[in-house]
């Protein structure tokens, strides 16, 4: 089963709970983990079930950033808001540069997503190891 992460930060939350809302089918059979406001937005906006981290602030970015450096994360939907600064910028810079590092396909915005989701490769089942979504 492919494991996603979902990850918005406040500015983003409304444009995740949509694109989350629309591809709900597509969700359903993988397992979700996602920082915990975010989490409880899509657990409770989109009655989807979600593996609860830390907020970003509090370790949440981190704690995605490991699960990235242990390969246990497929896909990484991060609508993150370029527009505003974060205390945790460094966090943020250094889960991306993981998701980069390891080869995962990584969405920060809506039309991105919509392509790996829409991906012929988001529905085969892979082996550990190999890469693929």
């Amino acid at each position: 089963m492919k494991k996603i992460v979902l990850i918005a930060h406040d500015a983003k939350k409304g444009d995740i709970i949509e694109w989350a809302r629309f591809n709900r089918e597509a969700l359903v059979p993988k397992e979700l983990f996602a920082t915990r406001s975010t989490g409880e937005e899509i657990i409770e906006k989109v009655e989807l079930p979600v593996n609860l981290l830390r907020h970003g602030p509090e370790g949440g970015d981190a704690q995605v950033g490991a699960m990235i450096a242990e390969g246990k994360v497929d896909l990484l939907i991060f609508f993150w808001d370029p527009l505003s600064t974060h205390p945790h910028d460094v966090d943020v810079k250094a889960l991306l540069r993981l998701a980069v590092l390891h080869d995962v396909p990584t969405a920060c915005n809506h039309r991105t997503a919509d392509f790996l989701i829409s991906s012929p490769l988001y529905r085969e089942e892979i082996q550990p190891g190999e890469a693929a979504l």
